[in-house]
């Protein structure tokens, strides 16, 4: 058997060649899932962030809303005339428990929740930032 190349044979270079060509596939369809995973956690915190944010307009119109008619969401879509007879509100504050909070106090409550988003949105933009360098570089190692 001839040697060429650093002592390897043709077949044994394609062979060698084409384990590392599928290892390359492999981890960029890794990396692809990966971000794909990522947009859809973005997605769905920012329409997490538009509704919180819509909900802190609502809550401000609510302020001096005390005896106007309003139509209060009943779930699903669907709507009830009712009239604003409390300017306190019960919120949920996890396991079906709800307590009494002024208007402000629930803006604050969602402003701190806003924030949070906020930050899990930096860090999820970070991890993309990290993937694509991995990708950059595992692009520059197929070129090289």
């Amino acid at each position: 058997m001839e040697e060429k190349n650093g002592g390897f044979s043709d077949d044994e270079q394609d062979l060698q060649q084409e384990n590392i060509s599928k290892d390359l596939m492999f981890k960029f369809a890794i990396y692809e899932e990966q971000i794909r995973q990522i947009q859809e956690q973005n997605a769905a915190l920012e329409k997490a962030l538009v509704d919180s944010k819509l909900l802190l307009e609502g809550l401000e119109a609510l302020k001096d809303a005390k005896d106007k008619e309003i139509f209060a969401s009943i779930g699903k879509g669907i709507f009830i005339k009712s009239v604003i007879t409390d300017k306190d509100l019960l919120v949920d504050i996890g396991g079906k428990n709800f307590v009494k909070k002024t208007v402000s106090e629930t803006q604050t409550i969602i402003g701190e929740q806003i924030k949070k988003l906020e930050k899990v949105k930096e860090q999820l933009q970070e991890n993309l930032d990290k993937i694509n360098e991995e990708v950059d570089k595992l692009i520059r190692e197929i070129q090289a």
